[in-house]
């Protein structure tokens, strides 16, 4: 029975640290929220999305704050962009890493694209910067000198490519110790292998939490703020099936438009301090 009873204590100690772990404060405002998220510059197709994507809450779980420098990998047509660049331009700095327009037609179109979204609205995106990455060499700034790598979505895309472990090193690289990456993606079912559903463009949780760990991360957080449980992971065209995509048109598109945008992990990774 003493035994035990030293045996529990030395768990509590041991646990301790770990229950004490707290999560990143976000220091934006509600207000601050309310007005990007009801901004008149965002594309009125981005923000009907807003009840799939939780931005709120999924920015404060990352722990977002005005004056961090923040790099967004891969950005698309800007959906976070437009939150984003506006949250930091007065004391902090975004940066949107497009891949090297050189690499092909789609990367070239997608870069443009983002450059004259920038440039049309100097007032919100003025300050906002765009570099360029080679996915398989990719850099995205002086070693330890951005505060959160944030992406959204992307993760699947690399895995097909053969480039998330040079992406996710990249990221160790460019983050300050005790730095956030903050990751969301499409989640496949547990113990599903890599292999046999990543043309779905679903991943499982523990391959993401493996990339990251393998670079050097610590997985500090995750979240069910993105998760659908409607969401049955099982579709022809994969994820692609289902909002806003509807790659199957109009064939059963009302059943796919009711179980809504995907089920959607989201994890927070931290660069360990004195690295």
């Amino acid at each position: 029975m003493k035994f035990a009873l030293i045996a529990c204590s030395l768990l509590g100690v041991l646990a301790a640290p770990l229950a004490m772990a707290a999560a990143p404060v976000s220091t934006v405002t509600d207000a601050q929220f309310a007005e990007v998220l009801k901004g008149d510059w965002r594309a009125p197709q981005n923000s009907a999305r807003d009840g799939y994507r939780h931005p709120q809450q999924t920015l404060q779980f990352f722990g977002l704050r005005p004056e961090q420098t923040l790099i967004e990998i891969t950005p698309g047509n800007g959906w976070y962009s437009e939150l984003l660049a506006p949250l930091l331009k007065d004391r902090g700095q975004y940066i949107a890493a497009v891949v090297d327009p050189a690499a092909s037609d789609y990367a070239r179109k997608a870069a443009d694209s983002l450059k004259q979204k920038f440039a049309a609205d100097p007032v919100h995106y003025g300050k906002a910067q765009v570099i360029e990455y080679d996915p398989q060499t990719p850099a995205f700034g002086k070693p330890a000198s951005a505060d959160a790598v944030l992406t959204f979505r992307n993760v699947h895309n690399w895995v097909l490519a053969d480039d998330a472990s040079a992406m996710f090193k990249a990221f160790y690289t460019v983050l300050k110790p005790g730095g956030t990456l903050g990751v969301v993606d499409h989640r496949a079912k547990d113990g599903a292998s890599v292999e046999a559903i990543k043309q779905s463009g679903y991943l499982p949780t523990d391959y993401i939490v493996k990339l990251a760990k393998d670079a050097g991360f610590e997985l500090a957080g995750q979240s069910e703020i993105n998760a659908n449980p409607k969401d049955t992971k099982d579709y022809a065209q994969g994820v692609w099936t289902l909002p806003p995509t509807f790659r199957l048109g109009d064939q059963d598109r009302a059943k796919y438009a009711a179980i809504g945008e995907s089920d959607r992990l989201t994890l927070r990774f931290i660069k360990p301090a004195g690295h």
